[in-house]
């Protein structure tokens, strides 16, 4: 009967996706032969993570533009001002509308960096959505009552466009700061990437906090794992896990952004089975934001900066991990700054692009390699 009633429940979001669209009518790798690209969605707001719901609608989460505050103090000392300008976009045969809007969004003044919301999947008759802090979760309270879904999973209701919190990572943090025992760490937190589990439980990838974390039905959370840290030229190197994907094999596959100094060739794929310590599935690639598997079941590494963070070059690029270990370049011009990946009923690649640009440039491709 649960099963049932999960079907139904997925069936009636679906149908509530559908007619809101109606309303508005390590090794150096070969490089794929001339993909066709194209584009299915534009006039986006810095987007981010994108994944496909009932009936094929293409969920595409936008992290916003800020606002004008209030401020805070986050990562590398920038002042990030809190806006309701996060939303989520539904895409489907051709049309394109905002399901989902007025998400807290956090962006720096000239809005070079944004956080909000970045990742979206469906849950029961919701949706979930983490919204990104980017520094220590105590700093929250500088933003005030508006501040307070900051760092945290929400739950949307698009029937209403009301949401409420879910799970509180940023507390979750701030309490526990499970990676407190390795060198070179503080209590951080950025809420990432979602993973649907069977029960209505859902995996969460805290990037800021470098966890793996399970959370129930209920939002009480606890720890799958938690990431080493790495010395790189003596300077501990954090993680910084970005995406969670299930493998073939039934085991979860995390992708590292990599901290400082942000080595080119020094982002993983990590294997996590529960109950053990993560173990290294592929490596060598750079500034790892999403991963996802295909219809064949090979593991695609979406890139956002190909040439490293620290190059001043906003070119990305998609990766393809053969069956037999070899890479493939699916894509790399065109992509700038590429900040998630998914893989559609079709078989065909769908990349959010240009996903840390000025308002409106954002855009979604349709890869067919």
């Amino acid at each position: 009967m649960q099963r049932r009633r999960r079907g139904l429940a997925l069936a009636a979001l679906g149908g509530l996706l559908l007619g809101t669209l109606a309303a508005t009518a390590a090794e150096a790798g070969t490089v794929a032969r001339s993909p066709r690209v194209e584009t299915v969605a534009s006039g986006l707001d810095n987007p981010r993570g994108l994944n496909f719901g009932p009936g094929g609608v293409l969920l595409v989460t936008e992290a916003g533009s800020g606002g004008d505050g209030p401020c805070i103090i986050g990562a590398g000392g920038q002042e990030f001002c809190l806006g309701q300008t996060g939303a989520v976009t539904a895409v489907h045969r051709g049309q394109q509308r905002r399901i989902v809007t007025g998400l807290p969004s956090l962006g720096t003044p000239d809005l070079s960096e944004v956080l909000g919301p970045h990742d979206v999947v469906v849950h029961r008759r919701s949706l979930l959505v983490p919204v990104g802090l980017g520094t220590d979760p105590a700093r929250r309270a500088e933003l005030g009552p508006a501040g307070a879904a900051v760092g945290t999973i929400l739950k949307v209701n698009p029937a209403t466009d009301r949401w409420r919190t879910f799970a509180d990572l940023a507390a979750y943090e701030a309490e526990n700061d499970p990676d407190q025992d390795q060198p070179g760490t503080a209590p951080d937190t950025n809420p990432y990437a979602l993973l649907p589990q069977g029960g209505s439980k859902v995996l969460a990838v805290d990037a800021g906090a470098n966890d793996l974390l399970r959370i129930d039905r209920r939002g009480r959370i606890s720890v799958l794992t938690v990431f080493p840290v790495e010395m790189v030229s003596g300077v501990p190197m954090q993680p910084v896990p970005t995406t969670v994907a299930r493998g073939p094999d039934g085991a979860y596959y995390v992708g590292q952004l990599t901290g400082f100094p942000f080595p080119v060739g020094g982002a993983k794929v990590f294997r996590v089975v529960s109950g053990k310590p993560p173990t290294v599935h592929a490596e060598g690639f750079t500034n790892i934001v999403d991963i996802a598997f295909d219809r064949r079941g090979r593991l695609l590494v979406l890139e956002i900066f190909k040439n490293g963070l620290t190059s001043g070059d906003p070119t990305g690029a998609l990766i393809r991990v053969e069956k037999d270990g070899s890479r493939t370049e699916i894509a790399s011009e065109g992509l700038i700054t590429p900040t998630g990946v998914a893989v559609g009923p079709d078989g065909s690649y769908y990349v959010s692009n240009k996903g840390s640009a000025l308002p409106g440039e954002g855009e979604v491709l349709r890869i067919r390699p």
